[in-house]
């Protein structure tokens, strides 16, 4: 994926385009995510989430994810220190531990790694493989990704937006 496309699908991302184009390539080539359909509602879903790569730790204070024993945030402070990360948001001490193994970095102990391009994108891309995210764009099921990323369809039309530009940028 070149720049020029990542601008195409994400025209306000600030300046990001060159920045990420890359490691993003990189993390799509790692984890399968290498048909136009799959990079179509990759990107789609990176750019909402992400605020078109501008954003790789979420805004809020992570203050309501304290206590959360669902995210495995046990120990107090966990709820600010495992907030969302990364360019699909990675939140909670569990997931920053799976995560953290998976791509060989110790998340749990820095969790602001998460917020350089590299392990953001790698971040993003491992979440969408083992959420089985692959086969549901395989299927056209662009609803059921957001409601696997997001929890809900959360910014669904915006998302949906994306969807069809990246579409067109990779010739569906």
């Amino acid at each position: 994926m070149t720049p020029d496309q990542l601008r195409e699908v994400m025209p306000y991302n600030a300046g990001r385009a060159e920045v990420f184009a890359q490691p993003l390539s990189d993390a799509m080539q790692e984890y399968s995510i290498t048909t136009a359909r799959r990079q179509a509602a990759f990107l789609a879903q990176v750019a909402h989430e992400s605020g078109e790569l501008r954003y790789t730790r979420e805004l809020a204070s992570g203050d309501a994810y304290e206590g959360r024993a669902d995210l495995g945030n046990t120990e107090v402070g966990d709820g600010p220190r495992y907030k969302g990360r990364g360019l699909l948001q990675i939140t909670g001490r569990a997931a920053y531990e799976a995560c953290g193994t998976a791509l060989g970095i110790q998340l749990v102990a820095n969790p602001a790694l998460l917020e350089v391009p590299v392990a953001a994108s790698r971040s993003a891309a491992w979440f969408w493989q083992t959420r089985g995210l692959n086969e549901l764009a395989d299927g056209d099921k662009f609803f059921s990704i957001t409601h696997k990323v997001n929890g809900g369809y959360n910014g669904g039309d915006q998302r949906l937006a994306y969807y069809l530009v990246a579409r067109k940028v990779f010739g569906l």
